[in-house]
């Protein structure tokens, strides 16, 4: 041995130090080697098990005391970098996480370990060192850029505002009178009060606690505002009028609403006699309406249409039997509304409130999926539209009753009161997954944009989104009216439709057709479940923005380590996948975007002085597969509307089939198995129908592996649900993340100018009104928790700028 070398004797320290790297190189090793072989057998990477390889050679030598094990790893680290690179082929920083943050330990720790290999001379060794404490600075500075948001596009444009939409106006009052706030569902808020300059001294006006059973689902409900007194609803139904600048409760009505089924209100409507054109004054001076000119119209969980007066919360008398009706009538077999209850808030459309209702879709023979008029004054059907009787006007004659499982309208319809039709956004009639047997109603209006006339019910014009839809990719979200340019440079009366694919369609409101363009283009039918009949296209709306719907490949898998990112790949090619639209079938398929979206029933907002549309989503894949009759004694049987996701199986009985199993595709630390962001916030630009921004939206604080709370602010982009707000001073509040903040961005950038810690998570959209006793802007939200969040309560919040002294 050289003087230069290293001479001395191994200390016992070294000694303990080099045995647990080479014990936990060889235990890595030996994970990447097996994992590795069987994501190679499927035809996937062949990095793990040559890593892996390389990983046991380099413990082999750490163990006889070899340099050849130092310049190994050295080797095998550049190499790690290299493929790296050109699988990310970007500077994606979340995508190199797995790929790079276990090679880097282990080759910190083998640089570390070096000063046991006796061949070295204390210059390699001393050099070895510095490098590792270089490597040690990288991940700290990793672990320090976690903490920053990635993944940003920012495309600006210049806006012009239109100064006289920037306040209110007849189109967009003061009043938050509707679910999407006006009748356009725009949810824009024309105020100036808030600014991106002064939105950081937002503070808590007022906090309301509903008094709703914490077990009983969670609070989605925007309350709505007319004048200074906000309405709002629980998941059981409790109407509370409160005021808008103190917080206090007016009244308060409870319909002792129950169910066993999925819950949900999402608001309430409303109803003005005195501002009813079609009325007379006669009509106006009859003892009903003179008794209860205001009132409040909301559906409950157990199948009931209730009036209350607005001004006393008590019951219309006029209204039905004492101001209920019973909407479970003729239904078919709800089982007392564990088959069928409303979800749909009541849209008021002239004297009618339209009704629209969730439908379990298990077997053939559910119950209808009817969509209903009622008088607002009276109680009465006014019209029925129902699909497979499309003659029939009003109630089923010779106790047929509605025809059973008909296209559903579960989320909420819009209203256009100038062409004077009703716009349903359609699911499926069930079975979902499996429809080899459906009719001719189903495969026309399934997954469609259907207009009706408000008066009489009747079909104007349809627009099917998707065909033969198995996916469960039910039009999710309430139409929005929003004039635009078509491909002609003509401005027409347009209507927005979201979708959980990703995909946004703009059609003419007037006949259905598009205004950007749609084409229909072939996907994948091989591999379709036995006796099923695919659509061999489907629509493609390729003029506007797709949101988070890239095809999936395999380096897309995630995971916070190497070794999940491993799993999912394995995951990934074990599965059949074609892209979007990927058939059901037995064997594991993926499907993605899934069918909790894309974009979900929160919908959009649309600043309507600037022509920015703000669309927020979810990215979350799903595993899934038809399980066979004589297969489902093997499984656990879930009959939630969304099963926990755990290896269930839903029932679904349907051709040969009985259930479906469905599991987020996530790695064993339940951290999904795509790459971030699971969540976004995009700006839309409708003049040019471009992308401005899209930013991640949330953090991992309240998630984490195996569900455990990171406590931890990354902003990864969580999923989201809900919807967003915009307002004329140009911000965008939104809650709908999985973290518990409330916050607002700037409408231009995306950048988040202000966030406020909430109790617990909020899924629902902010409201912003202006309070015409004090003049002050309020921006109200309902946090009552996130799906699958531990962590419920009741309240709703209100926030204002400090009194001026």
């Amino acid at each position: 041995m050289s003087t230069e070398q290293s001479s001395h004797i191994e200390r016992s320290g070294s000694k303990v130090y080099r045995y647990f790297f080479i014990v936990l190189t060889a235990l890595i090793a030996l994970y990447l080697i097996i994992q590795g072989s069987k994501l190679l057998s499927l035809g996937g990477s062949s990095y793990y098990v040559i890593a892996g390889v390389a990983y046991i050679v380099i413990a082999i030598l750490y163990a006889m005391k070899k340099a050849a094990g130092l310049w190994l790893s050295i080797i095998t680290f550049i190499a790690t970098v290299i493929w790296a690179i050109a699988e990310v082929q970007g500077l994606d920083f979340w995508q190199y996480i797995p790929r790079l943050v276990i090679p880097t330990v282990l080759f910190v720790l083998s640089l570390w370990a070096s000063h046991s290999l006796p061949a070295l001379t204390t210059e390699k060794v001393k050099a070895a060192n510095q490098v590792g404490f270089a490597g040690f600075a990288a991940c700290v500075v990793a672990l320090i850029a976690a903490f920053y948001p990635h993944g940003k596009v920012l495309n600006p444009v210049d806006l012009v505002q239109d100064p006289n939409l920037a306040k209110p106006n007849a189109e967009n009052s003061d009043n938050w009178e509707y679910f999407g706030r006006n009748g356009n569902g725009t949810r824009f808020a024309p105020y100036t009060d808030i600014s991106p300059e002064n939105v950081k001294d937002l503070k808590v006006a007022w906090t309301y606690h509903t008094g709703r059973d914490l077990k009983a689902g969670v609070d989605e409900n925007t309350p709505i505002q007319i004048g200074s007194t906000l309405y709002s609803c629980t998941p059981t139904n409790i109407i509370t009028a409160i005021d808008g600048d103190s917080g206090k409760a007016i009244w308060k009505y409870d319909p002792k609403a129950k169910t066993a089924e999925h819950i949900t209100c999402r608001g309430v409507g409303y109803y003005d006699a005195t501002k009813d054109a079609s009325l007379t004054p006669a009509d106006l001076a009859s003892n009903g309406i003179k008794a209860c000119p205001q009132r409040i119209l909301t559906s409950t969980v157990d199948g009931r249409l209730i009036a209350l007066n607005a001004k006393t919360g008590a019951l219309c008398p006029e209204f039905g039997v004492n101001g209920q009706v019973d909407v479970l009538h003729d239904m078919g077999p709800t089982e007392q509304s564990k088959r069928y209850h409303p979800t749909s808030t009541p849209l008021i459309a002239g004297h009618v409130a339209i009704l629209g209702g969730w439908v379990r879709d298990i077997v053939h023979g559910e119950p209808s999926g009817v969509v209903r008029a009622y008088d607002v004054r009276t109680g009465k059907l006014a019209w029925a539209w129902d699909v497979g009787n499309p003659e029939l006007s009003g109630e089923p004659t010779n106790g047929k009753g509605f025809t059973l499982e008909t296209p559903n309208m579960w989320t909420i319809p819009t209203y256009d009161k100038d062409l004077n039709l009703v716009y349903l956004p359609t699911g499926n009639g069930p079975p979902d997954y499996w429809g080899g047997d459906r009719n001719g109603a189903k495969e026309k209006f399934g997954s469609a944009v259907v207009a009706v006339n408000a008066t009489t019910g009747k079909t104007v014009w349809s627009y099917q989104i998707v065909h033969h839809d198995v996916w469960d990719y039910d039009l999710p979200s309430q139409p929005v009216l929003y004039d635009m340019t078509n491909e002609q440079g003509q401005k027409v009366p347009a209507l927005i439709q979201t979708t959980k694919m990703g995909q946004i369609f703009v059609l003419d409101r007037r006949t259905g057709q598009p205004v950007s363009k749609v084409v229909e283009k072939a996907v994948p039918t091989s591999g379709a479940a036995e006796g099923e009949k695919l659509s061999p296209t489907q629509p493609y709306s390729v003029d506007m923005p797709q949101i988070g719907n890239d095809t999936l490949r395999e380096k897309d898998m995630w995971g916070i380590s190497t070794f999940d990112q491993l799993n999912c790949r394995i995951d990934y090619k074990d599965s059949v996948y074609q892209g979007l639209y990927t058939p059901p079938g037995e064997k594991p398929y993926i499907e993605w975007p899934s069918l909790l979206g894309g974009m979900n029933w929160g919908g959009i907002s649309i600043d309507e002085s600037t022509g920015l549309m703000f669309v927020n989503d979810m990215r979350m894949p799903l595993r899934m597969s038809l399980v066979r009759k004589e297969d489902m004694g093997k499984y656990k049987i879930s009959t939630d509307e969304v099963p926990g996701f755990m290896g269930t199986v839903r029932p679904q009985f349907a051709g040969p089939y009985a259930g479906v199993k469905i599991d987020i595709m996530q790695s064993a630390l339940g951290v999904p198995c795509n790459r971030p962001p699971f969540g976004t916030m995009t700006a839309i630009d409708l003049k040019s129908k471009k992308v401005v921004w899209e930013v991640p939206m949330g953090t991992a604080e309240q998630l984490g592996p195996l569900g455990v709370k990171s406590h931890m602010p990354m902003p990864l982009g969580m999923p989201t649900l809900g919807g967003p707000t915009s307002t004329a001073s140009g911000l965008v509040f939104f809650a709908g993340t999985q973290d518990y903040y409330l916050r607002a961005l700037d409408s231009k950038t995306g950048k988040e100018v202000w966030k406020a810690e909430l109790p617990v998570a909020a899924v629902a959209a902010p409201l912003i009104y202006k309070s015409p006793k004090t003049g002050k802007q309020y921006v109200v939200i309902s946090a009552g928790g996130a799906s699958h969040s531990k962590d419920v309560g009741d309240y709703i919040i209100a926030y204002a700028l400090p009194d001026q002294k």
